[in-house]
Protein backbone atom coordinates (compact mmCIF):
# COMPACT_ATOMS: atom_id res chain seq x y z
CA UNK A 1 0.00 0.00 0.00
CA UNK A 2 1.47 3.30 -0.59
CA UNK A 3 0.54 6.44 1.32
CA UNK A 4 -0.41 9.96 0.11
CA UNK A 5 2.40 12.27 0.17
CA UNK A 6 1.43 14.76 2.74
CA UNK A 7 3.32 16.54 5.74
CA UNK A 8 1.74 14.44 8.71
CA UNK A 9 3.50 13.14 12.36
CA UNK A 10 2.53 10.17 12.69
CA UNK A 11 5.10 7.57 12.66
CA UNK A 12 5.78 5.67 9.40
CA UNK A 13 4.95 1.54 9.36
CA UNK A 14 8.27 -0.50 8.85
CA UNK A 15 6.37 -2.03 5.74
CA UNK A 16 5.14 1.19 4.26
CA UNK A 17 6.22 2.34 1.22
CA UNK A 18 6.95 5.64 1.47
CA UNK A 19 8.26 8.34 -1.50
CA UNK A 20 11.56 10.24 -1.10
CA UNK A 21 9.13 13.12 -1.19
CA UNK A 22 6.80 12.34 1.35
CA UNK A 23 10.22 11.49 3.49
CA UNK A 24 11.12 14.98 3.01
CA UNK A 25 8.27 16.72 3.89
CA UNK A 26 7.57 14.38 7.01
CA UNK A 27 11.41 15.65 7.78
CA UNK A 28 10.72 18.98 7.68
CA UNK A 29 7.29 19.20 9.72
CA UNK A 30 9.55 17.47 12.64
CA UNK A 31 12.42 19.72 11.85
CA UNK A 32 9.71 23.19 12.83
CA UNK A 33 8.09 20.92 15.68
CA UNK A 34 11.65 20.70 16.89
CA UNK A 35 12.69 24.36 16.22
CA UNK A 36 9.37 25.81 17.80
CA UNK A 37 9.60 23.40 21.34
CA UNK A 38 13.30 24.84 21.34
CA UNK A 39 12.38 28.59 20.29
CA UNK A 40 9.51 28.49 23.38
CA UNK A 41 12.38 26.98 25.97
CA UNK A 42 14.53 29.45 25.10
CA UNK A 43 12.14 32.15 25.39
CA UNK A 44 11.12 30.79 28.83
CA UNK A 45 15.21 30.38 29.27
CA UNK A 46 15.71 34.17 28.13
CA UNK A 47 13.42 35.64 30.24
CA UNK A 48 15.06 34.11 33.32
CA UNK A 49 18.20 34.43 31.98
CA UNK A 50 20.08 36.13 35.06
CA UNK A 51 18.57 33.29 37.03
CA UNK A 52 20.68 30.71 34.97
CA UNK A 53 23.86 32.83 34.53
CA UNK A 54 23.60 33.00 38.74
CA UNK A 55 22.73 29.01 38.72
CA UNK A 56 26.05 28.08 36.35
CA UNK A 57 28.13 31.12 38.50
CA UNK A 58 27.54 29.49 41.75
CA UNK A 59 30.32 26.65 41.16
CA UNK A 60 33.25 29.68 39.99
CA UNK A 61 31.99 32.22 42.81
CA UNK A 62 32.68 30.45 45.93
CA UNK A 63 36.44 29.42 44.48
CA UNK A 64 37.09 32.71 43.18
CA UNK A 65 35.74 34.38 46.69
CA UNK A 66 37.81 32.36 48.37
CA UNK A 67 41.08 33.17 46.15
CA UNK A 68 40.32 36.86 46.97
CA UNK A 69 39.85 36.42 50.63
CA UNK A 70 43.64 34.90 49.99
CA UNK A 71 44.81 37.72 48.52
CA UNK A 72 45.45 36.53 45.01
CA UNK A 73 45.30 38.01 42.17
CA UNK A 74 44.46 41.61 40.90
CA UNK A 75 40.85 41.26 43.01
CA UNK A 76 42.41 39.80 46.02
CA UNK A 77 45.27 42.68 45.83
CA UNK A 78 42.12 45.02 45.60
CA UNK A 79 40.47 43.14 48.83
CA UNK A 80 43.77 43.31 50.61
CA UNK A 81 43.85 46.66 50.17
CA UNK A 82 40.37 47.21 51.37
CA UNK A 83 40.38 45.60 54.96
CA UNK A 84 43.93 47.16 55.43
CA UNK A 85 42.01 50.46 55.15
CA UNK A 86 39.03 49.35 57.17
CA UNK A 87 41.68 48.24 59.96
CA UNK A 88 42.92 51.93 59.86
CA UNK A 89 39.19 53.44 59.86
CA UNK A 90 38.40 51.51 62.97
CA UNK A 91 41.51 52.85 64.72
CA UNK A 92 41.03 56.53 63.75
CA UNK A 93 37.05 56.20 65.11
CA UNK A 94 38.64 55.00 68.33
CA UNK A 95 41.15 57.97 68.61
CA UNK A 96 38.02 60.24 67.74
CA UNK A 97 35.82 58.60 70.33
CA UNK A 98 39.09 59.22 72.78
CA UNK A 99 39.12 62.58 71.59
CA UNK A 100 35.33 63.44 71.89
CA UNK A 101 35.20 62.41 75.14
CA UNK A 102 38.14 64.25 76.32
CA UNK A 103 38.10 66.96 78.77
CA UNK A 104 38.54 70.38 78.24
CA UNK A 105 37.49 69.27 74.66
CA UNK A 106 39.76 69.32 72.26
CA UNK A 107 37.50 69.91 69.49
CA UNK A 108 34.38 72.50 68.65
CA UNK A 109 30.68 70.74 69.39
CA UNK A 110 29.95 68.55 66.82
CA UNK A 111 33.19 68.71 64.52
CA UNK A 112 34.01 65.31 66.14
CA UNK A 113 30.62 63.76 66.37
CA UNK A 114 30.31 64.27 62.75
CA UNK A 115 34.09 62.71 62.09
CA UNK A 116 32.90 59.88 64.26
CA UNK A 117 29.87 59.47 61.96
CA UNK A 118 32.06 59.68 58.79
CA UNK A 119 34.43 57.29 60.15
CA UNK A 120 31.44 54.21 61.05
CA UNK A 121 30.11 55.14 57.68
CA UNK A 122 33.10 54.01 55.66
CA UNK A 123 33.94 51.01 58.20
CA UNK A 124 30.86 49.66 57.31
CA UNK A 125 31.18 50.18 53.39
CA UNK A 126 34.90 48.75 53.65
CA UNK A 127 33.49 45.64 55.94
CA UNK A 128 31.56 44.02 52.49
CA UNK A 129 32.38 41.13 51.83
CA UNK A 130 34.91 39.45 49.15
CA UNK A 131 33.61 40.44 45.58
CA UNK A 132 34.98 38.46 42.31
CA UNK A 133 31.98 35.98 42.24
CA UNK A 134 31.33 36.96 38.00
CA UNK A 135 33.73 36.39 35.17
CA UNK A 136 34.70 38.87 33.20
CA UNK A 137 33.81 40.11 29.60
CA UNK A 138 36.35 42.05 27.77
CA UNK A 139 34.58 42.74 24.54
CA UNK A 140 31.43 45.11 23.77
CA UNK A 141 28.77 42.55 23.16
CA UNK A 142 30.27 39.92 25.03
CA UNK A 143 27.59 40.04 27.70
CA UNK A 144 24.89 39.71 25.40
CA UNK A 145 26.56 37.15 23.16
CA UNK A 146 27.62 34.88 26.38
CA UNK A 147 23.93 35.03 27.53
CA UNK A 148 22.44 34.13 24.41
CA UNK A 149 25.07 31.46 24.74
CA UNK A 150 23.89 30.35 28.41
CA UNK A 151 20.08 30.45 27.43
CA UNK A 152 20.61 28.44 24.48
CA UNK A 153 22.54 25.69 26.53
CA UNK A 154 19.61 25.09 29.09
CA UNK A 155 16.75 25.66 26.18
CA UNK A 156 18.41 22.77 24.54
CA UNK A 157 18.33 20.68 28.12
CA UNK A 158 14.78 21.71 28.37
CA UNK A 159 13.14 21.06 25.09
CA UNK A 160 15.59 17.38 25.02
CA UNK A 161 12.21 15.53 25.31
CA UNK A 162 10.27 17.04 22.20
CA UNK A 163 13.80 16.54 20.19
CA UNK A 164 14.43 12.99 20.98
CA UNK A 165 10.92 12.07 20.09
CA UNK A 166 11.00 13.71 17.13
CA UNK A 167 13.87 11.99 16.34
CA UNK A 168 12.60 8.65 17.35
CA UNK A 169 9.63 9.16 15.50
CA UNK A 170 11.65 9.46 12.36
CA UNK A 171 13.89 6.91 12.35
CA UNK A 172 12.02 4.09 14.09
CA UNK A 173 10.59 3.22 10.54
CA UNK A 174 14.16 1.66 9.52
CA UNK A 175 14.56 -0.56 12.77
CA UNK A 176 12.68 -4.04 12.35
CA UNK A 177 9.66 -4.12 14.58
CA UNK A 178 10.89 -6.69 17.04
CA UNK A 179 13.93 -4.82 18.07
CA UNK A 180 12.11 -1.70 18.13
CA UNK A 181 9.63 -2.93 20.77
CA UNK A 182 12.83 -4.53 22.89
CA UNK A 183 14.20 -0.87 22.36
CA UNK A 184 10.95 1.14 23.04
CA UNK A 185 11.26 0.66 26.95
CA UNK A 186 14.82 2.32 27.21
CA UNK A 187 13.59 6.05 25.85
CA UNK A 188 12.19 7.65 29.15
CA UNK A 189 15.16 6.77 30.38
CA UNK A 190 17.44 8.75 28.35
CA UNK A 191 16.59 11.86 29.29
CA UNK A 192 16.60 11.13 32.75
CA UNK A 193 19.59 9.60 32.70
CA UNK A 194 20.88 12.87 30.60
CA UNK A 195 19.56 15.34 33.13
CA UNK A 196 21.13 12.90 36.34
CA UNK A 197 24.66 13.46 34.41
CA UNK A 198 24.38 17.21 34.27
CA UNK A 199 23.58 17.31 37.90
CA UNK A 200 26.21 15.35 38.93
CA UNK A 201 28.36 16.94 36.81
CA UNK A 202 27.32 20.32 38.38
CA UNK A 203 27.71 19.24 41.89
CA UNK A 204 30.81 17.15 41.83
CA UNK A 205 32.74 17.58 38.67
CA UNK A 206 32.93 21.23 37.63
CA UNK A 207 33.12 22.56 41.13
CA UNK A 208 36.40 20.62 41.52
CA UNK A 209 37.57 21.19 38.04
CA UNK A 210 37.38 25.53 38.76
CA UNK A 211 39.04 24.32 42.02
CA UNK A 212 41.88 22.38 40.03
CA UNK A 213 42.12 25.36 37.14
CA UNK A 214 42.03 28.43 39.56
CA UNK A 215 44.72 26.94 42.08
CA UNK A 216 47.42 25.24 39.21
CA UNK A 217 50.10 27.68 39.41
CA UNK A 218 48.21 30.53 40.78
CA UNK A 219 50.85 32.43 42.42
CA UNK A 220 52.43 32.62 39.07
CA UNK A 221 49.25 34.54 36.84
CA UNK A 222 46.87 37.14 38.26
CA UNK A 223 43.75 34.81 37.78
CA UNK A 224 41.20 36.03 35.83
CA UNK A 225 37.68 34.65 34.58
CA UNK A 226 36.59 35.27 30.86
CA UNK A 227 33.10 34.87 30.73
CA UNK A 228 32.55 33.27 27.39
CA UNK A 229 36.07 30.58 27.77
CA UNK A 230 33.69 29.61 31.11
CA UNK A 231 30.56 29.17 29.89
CA UNK A 232 31.95 26.97 26.89
CA UNK A 233 34.21 25.12 30.02
CA UNK A 234 31.34 24.38 31.75
CA UNK A 235 29.16 23.43 29.11
CA UNK A 236 31.35 20.93 27.77
CA UNK A 237 31.51 19.92 31.47
CA UNK A 238 28.29 18.96 31.64
CA UNK A 239 26.94 17.92 28.43
CA UNK A 240 29.76 15.37 28.80
CA UNK A 241 28.55 14.02 31.91
CA UNK A 242 25.07 13.44 30.75
CA UNK A 243 26.37 11.73 27.48
CA UNK A 244 28.61 9.33 30.04
CA UNK A 245 25.60 8.49 32.10
CA UNK A 246 23.39 7.36 28.89
CA UNK A 247 25.64 4.05 29.39
CA UNK A 248 23.01 2.18 31.73
CA UNK A 249 21.06 2.72 27.97
CA UNK A 250 24.00 1.70 25.40
CA UNK A 251 24.34 -1.68 27.75
CA UNK A 252 20.39 -2.33 27.51
CA UNK A 253 20.45 -1.22 24.06
CA UNK A 254 23.19 -3.83 22.65
CA UNK A 255 22.42 -6.67 24.91
CA UNK A 256 18.32 -6.63 23.75
CA UNK A 257 19.82 -6.29 20.44
CA UNK A 258 21.77 -9.14 20.97
CA UNK A 259 25.60 -7.67 20.13
CA UNK A 260 26.52 -8.90 23.60
CA UNK A 261 25.64 -11.11 26.14
CA UNK A 262 25.52 -9.80 30.02
CA UNK A 263 27.78 -12.99 31.23
CA UNK A 264 30.19 -11.41 28.76
CA UNK A 265 29.84 -7.95 30.00
CA UNK A 266 30.45 -9.50 33.66
CA UNK A 267 33.76 -11.24 32.32
CA UNK A 268 34.66 -7.91 31.68
CA UNK A 269 34.29 -5.93 34.52
CA UNK A 270 38.02 -5.02 35.38
CA UNK A 271 38.40 -3.69 31.89
CA UNK A 272 35.31 -1.60 32.99
CA UNK A 273 36.67 -0.06 35.99
CA UNK A 274 40.09 0.90 34.23
CA UNK A 275 37.59 2.18 31.74
CA UNK A 276 36.19 4.04 34.43
CA UNK A 277 39.30 5.72 36.25
CA UNK A 278 40.63 6.69 32.80
CA UNK A 279 37.26 8.93 32.22
CA UNK A 280 38.09 10.24 35.49
CA UNK A 281 41.65 10.92 34.96
CA UNK A 282 40.79 12.38 32.12
CA UNK A 283 38.42 15.17 33.58
CA UNK A 284 40.16 17.99 35.96
CA UNK A 285 40.94 17.46 39.22
CA UNK A 286 43.07 15.79 41.95
CA UNK A 287 43.43 12.08 43.36
CA UNK A 288 40.62 12.77 45.70
CA UNK A 289 38.41 13.91 43.19
CA UNK A 290 39.30 11.36 40.74
CA UNK A 291 38.11 8.66 42.66
CA UNK A 292 34.67 10.43 43.56
CA UNK A 293 34.23 10.39 39.79
CA UNK A 294 35.16 7.00 39.31
CA UNK A 295 33.24 5.07 42.20
CA UNK A 296 29.40 6.42 40.78
CA UNK A 297 30.87 5.92 36.93
CA UNK A 298 31.67 2.26 38.02
CA UNK A 299 28.31 2.08 40.15
CA UNK A 300 26.46 2.65 37.10
CA UNK A 301 28.15 0.29 35.02
CA UNK A 302 27.53 -2.32 37.24
CA UNK A 303 23.58 -0.94 37.72
CA UNK A 304 23.41 -1.48 34.58
CA UNK A 305 24.41 -4.87 33.94
CA UNK A 306 22.00 -5.84 36.88
CA UNK A 307 18.86 -4.04 34.91
CA UNK A 308 19.81 -5.83 32.06
CA UNK A 309 19.93 -9.18 33.43
CA UNK A 310 16.93 -8.71 34.59
CA UNK A 311 15.66 -7.87 31.27
CA UNK A 312 17.05 -10.76 29.84
CA UNK A 313 15.15 -13.21 32.25
CA UNK A 314 12.35 -11.53 31.83
CA UNK A 315 12.75 -12.01 27.64
CA UNK A 316 13.50 -15.71 28.44
CA UNK A 317 10.93 -16.76 30.30
CA UNK A 318 8.51 -14.47 27.57
CA UNK A 319 10.20 -16.31 24.94
CA UNK A 320 9.60 -19.59 27.05
CA UNK A 321 5.93 -18.89 27.39
CA UNK A 322 5.22 -18.37 24.00
CA UNK A 323 7.11 -21.86 23.03
CA UNK A 324 4.63 -23.40 25.34
CA UNK A 325 2.05 -21.88 24.14
CA UNK A 326 2.77 -22.37 20.56
CA UNK A 327 3.39 -25.86 21.34
CA UNK A 328 0.03 -26.42 23.26
CA UNK A 329 -1.88 -25.23 20.06
CA UNK A 330 -0.30 -27.86 17.75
Amino acid sequence: MRLRDRPRLRAVGYDDQVSLVSHLDELRTRIIVSLLALGIAFGLCFWQNHRLLGLINRPLAHQTQAQVRAGRGPLGATYTVQRSARDVAIQLRTVVGALEHARPPLAPSGTLEHVAHRLQVDVGQLSAPAQGDRPITLGIGEPFTTTVTVTLIFALILALPVLLLQAYAFLAPAVEPALRNRLRPLLPAVPGLFLAGIAFGYFAVLPAAVRFFQNFNSDQFNVLVQASQYYKFAATTLLTMGLLFELPVAILAVTRAGLVTVERLRRSRRYALGACALIAALLPGDAITMALETVPLYLLFEASLLVAAIADRRARRAGAATGLAADAGA
